[in-house]
């Protein structure tokens, strides 16, 4: 009795359709996203391509979203909120931390491509950020990026007294800009380790 009753439930799984996460397949075609503009640019991510990258369909990827905008603007929002995610968990350090030096160093190492994870971000970002230039469907989501970037470092700059906090906001994003921009498509004019002694020094010489 046993083998027929087991070909009856292979042949049921056959039959029953695989049920779909779409938050995890959305997920997963950001990944693919990621991973061609890291490698072909940003004009190269069409939603062929990222969807051989993801390897699905090209009509599963339109399932999900409406035009190469709709697509770039989810990737966009999934690289913010890992981004996001991982310097709240550096903040939630500073109550227990004897020296918040340290832990504003490793907030500003989250934005450099110190790592595999990190690179690709950049990538994105410049990637993102020269498109939006001429995309008008793009530039206000670049736009609130950079002044989402700028609340932070104001918050991080907040602390120290006697600053001429929207000055020295602009000069730390210059700072991180720079290094940023050098680090990702020069890596090998600057690297991430002298990018983080610059950083270093800037801190010092705000007395931080």
């Amino acid at each position: 009795m046993t083998v027929p009753n087991k070909l009856a439930q292979w042949c049921y799984k056959e039959q029953v359709p695989k049920i779909v996460d779409p938050d995890q397949r959305r997920h997963e075609v950001a990944q693919a996203v990621f991973r061609v503009i890291e490698r072909a640019g940003f004009a190269g991510a069409s939603l062929r391509v990222v969807a051989e990258e993801a390897g699905l369909a090209l009509g599963s990827v339109r399932h999900y979203f409406e035009s190469h905008d709709d697509l770039m603007l989810f990737a966009l929002n999934a690289m913010s909120d890992s981004i996001s995610a991982r310097l709240l968990e550096h903040v939630a350090r500073i109550p227990e931390c004897t020296d918040r030096r340290v832990v504003v160093e490793d907030m500003l190492a989250e934005l450099l491509p110190v790592d595999e994870v990190r690179r690709r971000e950049c990538s994105v970002w410049l990637e993102f950020a020269h498109a939006a230039r001429t995309n008008e469907s793009l530039r206000p989501h670049a736009e609130e990026l950079a002044r989402g970037q700028r609340r932070l470092f104001a918050r991080i700059l907040s602390h120290r007294p006697r600053l001429d906090l929207a000055a020295e906001t602009e000069r730390l994003c210059a700072v991180m800009d720079g290094l940023t921009f050098t680090t990702t498509l020069l890596p090998g004019v600057l690297s991430c380790e002298e990018a983080m002694a610059v950083i270093r020094r800037h801190l010092d010489a705000l007395d931080f």
